[in-house]
């Protein structure tokens, strides 16, 4: 990864990633989902934002 700090990025990344497909969620647009919410949600309830509790969108 070029250093000790993108491989702890890429860790983190690789970890989102397949918790999500453990979960049968598309990373990307479970991703895509949060990173438009994020700036407005509340500190407490992050748990929302995760994974298993995703539902998408007009689907």
């Amino acid at each position: 990864m070029g250093s000790i700090g993108g491989g702890k990025a890429a860790a983190i990344a690789y970890t989102l990633i397949e918790t999500a497909k453990v979960n049968n969620v598309d990373p990307e647009a479970w991703h895509t989902w949060v990173l438009q919410r994020l700036p407005d949600h509340k500190i407490n309830r992050i748990d929302d934002l995760m994974p298993w509790n995703w539902q998408q969108e007009n689907a």
